[in-house]
């Protein structure tokens, strides 16, 4: 392809803004943080000066952006199985009895969609409901709620936020349950003891937050409800006279994000009303002694425990205080800033969505203030937990036990440590036995994450497994520290956040539009006089899977991933997993012969590879059926009879490889048997031409290659010969950005 028409495929397939956000009036802080041009110095991450992080409440990314243009969304063409055999979407009423409760639109046209209706959100619940991977009891374990989402008309502000900067669509919360775990790991790296995990003990919850517990002082100690006072009342120890909340557990005691930057001399500060943050459950560090303890006039205090200048009446006014560091040119080198609770994003906030998108213009408009400021600014805002909401992706986690005992896959990295012992307190419900007392910790359900900077505009997807701990890891990257709580594993398969952005090349003369979110009072007085019933509880009649077609320009990942299959005798299968790529990855294996068992799941690390075994000849008269699923959409199927493929003289095999630097995918098939024989290899989306016959010899390889410059380099072929099926589908890498799957949602409308 030549580069003319390589730029109009892109331009195309990215497309532009939809007409309704195109058309909207910009809000002044979001035009002046896409007008404004990255300062770029040394053309790396050392030109991001300021990093500025604000962590919302309890959204799931399909809750929020399964209906978006470009990311993996409600039209995925690879769902994961169910044990009933149908896709993840289509989540049995097992508790009702009723039909399959399937996504559904929560209609703020014609019910109070915006405002209220959570869903449990709690490690029991959280556990039950993901099923060791089964992911097939939301209903049961939470309620018809968690299929609830929205569309474009009904939070515009956030999808226009997502195509002016940059969505990242594999971004997980890290524990698979609420808010303060969630936050103590965004926190400090980790929400177990590492030096637990380091010995290779798996932690109990004295050493580890299964629920929320420890950010929230006792009651006995609020003020009025309040959490802490931002001037010190309240706090003193009558025998001591010293400042000291009763918390209802014990302190952690290994260094918080915010210790690791005092130690370096790195200038931070959080931006926060502490009399109005959900009674402490904002703040993870909390949990931790540096943070119990810390005195007025100490660093921690100052900088962690106070918020801003006083109003009026009373209240903490945080954000002028982050507008007046921006305009004075002194805003640190690391900011978080913390919502009130109603404009948390929470489904209990009072101002619901809407107001909690006008609260993050309000804090792009601060940043936005002083355009000098900006120019070297990356803000970060992502969400602590899902709620319980549905997201339909595999969640990349160490493996599971089964009830047996037996762990169901295998790791290159050490796996001692990771999990949480439940043997101790009452953390699992009675009727959640698919595994034992030993339960991973994570990770768990996607959450979306914007990535907003001058050097990630312009309508980006992100496709790369991060989660919380990637914070910390984005902190080492540009600071040169060690947040030595992240562990292996975390490091091992999470990113850093860096391949979210431009260094080189940032500045670009095109910028898509925001809509103005400042009436969002009217719209929620509005959404007030509606019906809540409507947004909790399925309709009687489901709803087609939607999702905007289209693709939008994505960043170059670090993935090379490889799997293969060896038919053994006596009907034995052998899957190999291998990892050619920069960054580990977690690979799912669904037995669709089996899909009562827990799936297995291997962890790869860069540079290594593993195997496992399936006796199919033992359990299935020598069928199998296994379905791999790993980043960013890479897909394989292996079908066949190994019993037959063991006395055949016609024995295919199919090995998939890249060549980075020009895109293309090959094909090897390799004829171990002792007769010549045929492949016959289809193409299932992507382009039209095939299928493509391949003859073999014994004992030999044949090959096939396809340039993939006119699909963006998504590929999916399969592959049928003898006995034996083999399906091979995903993205080349080449190291450059790209575009995300043209073929997203295209068979929804089919």
């Amino acid at each position: 392809m030549n580069p003319t028409n390589r730029r109009d495929f892109f331009r195309k397939s990215a497309g532009a803004v939809g007409a309704a956000s195109a058309l909207t009036l910009l809000p002044p802080a979001i035009r002046n943080a896409l007008a404004v041009e990255a300062a770029v110095d040394t053309g790396t991450i050392q030109d991001v000066k300021h990093i500025v992080i604000l962590m919302q409440e309890n959204r799931s990314f399909d809750h929020y952006f399964g209906t978006l243009r470009g990311v993996r969304g409600f039209g995925d063409r690879f769902p994961i199985p169910l044990a009933s055999g149908k896709p993840v979407f289509f989540q049995p009423n097992a508790t009702a009895g009723g039909p399959d409760i399937q996504p559904f639109r929560r209609d703020s046209t014609i019910a109070n969609a915006l405002i209220g209706s959570g869903t449990p959100h709690n490690f029991p619940d959280m556990q039950g409901a993901w099923n060791q991977g089964k992911m097939d009891r939301w209903i049961q374990f939470k309620n018809q709620a968690t299929m609830g989402y929205y569309l474009r008309e009904d939070i515009p502000f956030q999808f226009a936020l997502a195509d002016a900067f940059t969505v990242c669509d594999g971004y997980h919360c890290s524990i698979l349950t609420g808010t303060d775990p969630n936050r103590i790991v965004f926190w400090s790296g980790s929400n177990f003891n590492p030096e637990l995990r380091k010995k290779g003990i798996n932690s109990t919850d004295t050493d580890s937050e299964p629920v929320n517990s420890r950010c929230w002082p006792s009651p006995s100690n609020w003020v009025a409800g309040r959490a802490q006072q931002a001037d010190g009342s309240g706090q003193t120890d009558p025998s001591t006279s010293a400042y000291n909340y009763k918390y209802v557990n014990n302190a952690f005691k290994w260094d918080t994000l915010p210790d690791v930057l005092q130690k370096a001399g790195i200038s931070w500060h959080i931006y926060q009303n502490m009399n109005n943050n959900w009674t402490g459950a904002m703040n993870g560090c909390l949990a931790f002694q540096s943070f119990r303890t810390a005195q007025p006039g100490s660093p921690i205090y100052e900088h962690g425990l106070t918020g801003g200048p006083a109003t009026a009446d009373g209240a903490v006014n945080f954000l002028a205080q982050l507008k007046q560091d921006v305009m004075n040119d002194t805003l640190p080198q690391v900011s978080w800033v913390l919502p009130t609770q109603a404009l948390a994003e929470h489904p209990g906030s009072s101002e619901g969505v809407a107001g909690a998108a006008d609260f993050i213009s309000d804090v792009l408009g601060a940043l936005t203030s002083n355009p000098a400021v900006w120019s070297k600014t990356a803000l970060f805002v992502t969400f602590d937990e899902n709620d319980g909401f549905f997201d339909h992706l595999a969640m990349p986690s160490v493996p599971s036990y089964d009830a047996s005992g037996n762990l169901m896959g295998k790791s290159t990295v050490p796996l001692d440590g990771e999990y949480f012992d439940a043997s101790v307190g009452s953390y699992l419900n009675a009727a959640d036995t698919t595994s034992g007392k030993i339960r991973p910790w994570g990770l768990s359900s996607r959450v979306p994450m914007y990535v907003v900077s001058p050097w990630s505009k312009g309508g980006w997807v992100n496709s790369q497994v991060f989660d919380h701990t990637s914070m910390g890891m984005f902190l080492e990257k540009r600071f040169g520290v060690t947040v030595d709580a992240v562990s292996p594993w975390h490091r091992a398969v999470c990113g850093d956040l860096t391949s979210c952005f431009d260094f080189v090349s940032p500045n670009d003369p095109v910028f898509p539009k925001l809509p103005d979110m400042s009436n969002f009072a009217a719209i929620n007085a509005a959404q007030r006089l509606l019906p809540t019933a409507p947004v909790t509880t399925a309709p009687a009649t489901p709803q087609p899977l939607y999702q905007e077609t289209g693709s939008r320009f994505a960043r170059a990942l670090p993935y090379e991933l490889h799997t293969s299959a060896r038919v053994e005798p006596r009907g034995l299968l052998q899957l190999i997993f291998a990892n050619t790529g920069t960054q580990g990855a977690v690979f799912h294996v669904y037995d669709t012969l089996h899909l009562d068992r827990i799936p297995r799941r291997y962890t790869v690390e860069a540079g290594k590879q593993l195997s496992d075994y399936w006796n199919a000849g033992a359990t299935d008269s020598g069928k199998y059926e296994l379905w791999v699923y790993s980043s960013n959409g890479f897909v394989r199927c292996f079908k066949g009879d190994a019993l037959a493929a063991d006395t055949a003289a016609f024995k295919p095999e199919a090995q998939v490889c890249y060549e980075p630097a020009t895109g293309q995918v090959y094909l090897k098939v390799h004829n171990t048997g002792t007769a010549a024989g045929t492949v016959t290899v289809k193409s299932n989306a992507y382009r039209g031409d095939g299928p493509w016959p391949l003859d073999v010899a014994a004992g030999d390889t044949g090959t096939l290659h396809w340039n993939l410059d006119d699909s963006g380099h998504w590929y999916d072929f399969t592959m049928t010969g003898a006995s034996t099926e083999r399906r091979f589908s995903g993205r080349v890498e080449t190291g450059k950005p790209g575009v995300s799957d043209p073929a997203m949602a295209l068979h929804l409308k089919a």
